[in-house]
């Protein structure tokens, strides 16, 4: 059963009184308790359709339901029970934790609008929450300064899943960090999958999508050119595009 699907998704903006398509007539579904990876190029407008998924962004075009539900209504998105069941990950972890607040408060406040929870018990969950991601207790009341750029990832990342979400869309999780913190990162999403959780993880790091991604989409121009099983795509592709992708990625040739 898809948790999460699109209908023939559209995006276009106006700029400079021309009309530039993000996201041309797509669909897409994620299956649950299944990590589905779209990968592409800069500028590709897979972070658009993220965005789109993630109900941060308005279709011109198309639908997206989650179980088979509508997530729009009118200009609002996710609205009620459903306001929970999917949250994002940024690229950049600013985008989801307040410079000004101690990364425990910020997680707790999160627990405390999507759980039924006091000020105290809020906090020590919240605690647990960061030292699951690999973030210890000295380190959970420190501000998103003081941390490294793969503690605030893994730490946005517990901001997400402080909603106890059944669907965890990821836009270029690890690009901002280094080697190291990427391989923390991946082992957590790793532990992420096993637990069942839905996941759209987007990126343009074909390794990451093959490791973690049962099903791939490649995406071109606004356009899904290629999709299927992930190895059978990377073992088989059929596009032009996604051949140049895999012959990019270090050691491989096609």
């Amino acid at each position: 059963m898809n948790i999460l699907e699109a209908t023939d998704v559209s995006v276009t903006f106006e700029s400079f009184g021309q009309q530039i398509k993000a996201v041309d007539h797509v669909n897409f579904q994620l299956p649950r308790g299944k990590t589905v990876g779209i990968v592409g190029e800069s500028g590709s407008g897979k972070s658009t359709f993220a965005r789109v998924l993630s109900g941060l962004q308005l279709p011109t075009g198309g639908s997206v339901t989650y179980l088979n539900q509508p997530i729009q209504n009118g200009k609002q998105t996710y609205q009620g029970a459903l306001r929970k069941e999917v949250q994002m990950v940024f690229q950049d972890p600013y985008g989801s934790l307040n410079p000004r607040m101690r990364i425990v408060k910020a997680i707790a406040e999160a627990i405390t609008q999507h759980q039924e929870m006091d000020k105290k018990s809020a906090i020590a969950a919240a605690i647990k929450l960061l030292e699951s991601m690999g973030i210890s207790g000295a380190d959970a009341f420190k501000y998103p300064r003081s941390l490294s750029g793969g503690q605030r990832q893994r730490a946005s990342v517990a901001r997400a899943l402080s909603a106890q979400p059944a669907v965890l869309i990821a836009d270029e999780p690890t690009s901002a960090i280094d080697q190291s913190a990427q391989s923390q990162l991946l082992g957590l999403f790793n532990d992420l999958i096993k637990s069942g959780l839905s996941i759209v993880l987007v990126s343009h790091d074909l390794g990451v999508i093959r490791y973690l991604s049962d099903y791939v989409y490649v995406m071109k121009d606004g356009v899904f050119v290629e999709s299927g099983d992930t190895e059978e795509v990377f073992n088989n592709p059929k596009e032009e595009y996604t051949k140049k992708l895999i012959s990019s990625i270090p050691g491989r040739a096609l």
